[in-house]
């Protein structure tokens, strides 16, 4: 017979010895990072705390208003993560982009995998939409947020380039396409690399999660192919809107680049 274990008050606070070693580390090597290290923990813990409650409620009391309104939420914060986390100037019309790219690519992607993978039924049923959107929108912000920085970074480092490309009569899509092809690259290689070394390196949280509850290891194995699936087209799907579009900002109505 499967049964949960239940973690306690103490043994929770036991799980925190980990930080306790890592602080007494970073402290003997001199490393700046106690500050980060405890308010990235302490607020770990308060933003699931939270979320918990709120899940709790949205289980007992399903209703599409309410689903909805989370994703939004989750979309507006993955946006202005995306935004602050930024290292470049964005333009104001790159921004609109990346918002854009974020809202089509994941939106599309999740109602794609409830409807027709998993056949779900109420669609806005929250143990499961509010569960895989979060993953989808997850990872797609991690990979818009590598496409974003290797786009801007290399239209600045590489303006001599694009420049010299397009003085010999290059379109801009021509002129850039290296560029294009580097920032795709680096947004989708987490995801990839992730794949490949899930069942033999790790196990994903979502399949030992399912695990742990008492789900057969068959029924979680399925459910973690079908949601890599989902999130690697959603990772592909904004990236892809991400750069086929944001490209065009950094060029005015003369194809000739500008940079703030």
């Amino acid at each position: 017979m499967n049964t949960v274990i239940d973690l306690s008050l103490w043994q929770m606070a036991a799980a925190s010895v980990f930080i306790v070693v890592l602080l007494v580390i970073v402290r003997i090597k001199k490393i700046s990072r106690e500050k980060e290290i405890l308010i990235s923990s302490i607020r770990m813990t308060l933003q699931l705390v939270l979320t918990g409650y709120v899940l709790m409620y949205l289980f007992e009391h399903p209703a599409p208003f309410l689903t909805i309104l989370v994703l939004l939420i989750m979309e507006a914060f993955a946006i202005f993560n995306v935004i602050k986390r930024s290292k470049s100037k964005l333009s104001g019309k790159l921004k609109k982009v990346i918002a854009m790219s974020i809202i089509i690519g994941t939106t599309s992607s999740l109602f794609y995998f409830l409807v027709v993978v998993i056949r779900l039924h109420p669609w806005y049923d929250p143990r499961y939409f509010i569960t895989i959107a979060g993953m989808l929108i997850g990872n797609s912000m991690t990979g818009i947020s590598l496409g974003v920085h290797r786009l801007a970074d290399g239209m600045r480092t590489q303006r001599n380039l694009v420049e010299g490309a397009l003085m010999l009569g290059a379109a801009p899509k021509t002129a850039v396409k290296q560029i294009l092809d580097n920032a795709f690259d680096a947004a989708i290689l987490p995801t990839i690399n992730s794949m490949i070394g899930m069942g033999i390196v790790f196990l994903p949280g979502m399949m030992t999660g399912q695990i742990l509850s008492g789900i057969s290891p068959v029924t979680a194995i399925e459910y973690q192919i079908a949601i890599m699936l989902g999130i690697l087209g959603s990772v592909a799907l904004t990236v892809i809107l991400f750069i086929q579009i944001g490209y065009k900002t950094f060029f005015n109505e003369q194809d000739q680049l500008v940079i703030e």
